[in-house]
């Protein structure tokens, strides 16, 4: 069980399962977006350490993520895993050299299933999340890759029953997604969704009525052109100078604020932005601090 004394950001949960709502994503140990080159293995896995020191329980991971490099840093970190830490993984997409590509098809989606199992070394995942790829920004699938979501849920549905993985979660979807998938039983939702914004929030809304994780990507934005950063808006950080805090911990508090099955799961490769990022759950934004920060979120 979690230890609610010490979680970060305190405890919300994925399915049945009690977990710290700031979490760890492992992608930035093996990829960085802004193009410098990954970080050394010894780095990697002082991270892991320290984010698992901190009371993160939560780690959200991909075989796609270097190749499976993430997951052998996850293993050579943390294995044996500790009671209750759960491990998160996508699938949906696979490498082909160094180019991301979708794997959307029933008996790809195994695949990766069994890839992330034997790397990470275990018999069981506490959860899977489905990456669609439909619509940018990132994958688009194209040909025999545009396969029925009812298929692809099937043969995830097919794998729970056979005790390889816990829960089943969606990434990338829409709501009308969501809805067609609610009879499979979902436990987490994974879309692009930050303070500035909320295209997603149609989906968010569907995990409210169904007590539905929600796992925020890109919760600060990102360097892709078309992510704006909440760290640069000027009433994030006016409230950040004013409570004592970083923009990026006010822009994550604004997420955990917004909906209280909010789980975050930033990705660093750097232990003082893990620190930071943890720290985020001790954020407490008042009255004068919501109103700015909800203005921002509609006004952009």
């Amino acid at each position: 069980m979690t230890d609610t004394r010490k979680a970060p950001g305190g405890t919300g949960h994925l399915g049945d399962r009690p977990v710290a709502r700031i979490g760890f994503g492992a992608m930035q140990l093996v990829e960085r977006l802004d193009g410098r080159p990954p970080i050394a293995e010894d780095i990697a896995l002082a991270v892991l350490r320290d984010a698992a020191a901190y009371g993160v329980d939560h780690i959200d991971t991909a075989e796609f993520y270097g190749e499976g490099t993430a997951n052998q840093r996850i293993r050579a970190a943390l294995f044996p895993y500790a009671e209750g830490l759960t491990v998160v993984t996508k699938v949906g997409a696979e490498r082909a050299g160094k180019t991301l590509v979708a794997a959307q098809r029933p008996e790809q989606l195994r695949a990766q299933v069994e890839a992330n199992l034997t790397t990470l070394g275990t018999d069981h995942l506490a959860a899977v999340n489905l990456r669609r790829a439909d619509a940018p920004p990132g994958l688009v699938a194209e040909g025999d890759q545009q396969v029925d979501l009812d298929a692809q849920l099937a043969e995830l549905v097919a794998l729970r029953d056979a005790g390889k993985i816990g829960g089943i979660g969606l990434s990338a979807v829409t709501a009308d997604q969501l809805r067609q998938a609610l009879p499979a039983g979902i436990v987490g939702v994974q879309n692009l969704y930050s303070l500035l914004d909320r295209s997603a929030e149609d989906g968010l809304d569907v995990c409210r009525e169904q007590a539905i994780a929600w796992v925020p990507f890109f919760p600060l934005g990102s360097s892709h052109p078309r992510i704006r950063k909440a760290t640069e808006h000027p009433a994030v950080i006016a409230t950040a100078d004013r409570l004592g805090a970083t923009p990026a911990q006010v822009a994550l508090a604004w997420l955990l604020d917004h909906y209280d099955n909010t789980l975050l799961i930033p990705g660093t490769s750097d232990p003082a932005h893990l620190a930071e990022n943890v720290g985020a759950g001790n954020v407490r934004l008042d009255a004068e601090a919501r109103a700015a920060l909800d203005e921002a979120s509609t006004t952009g």
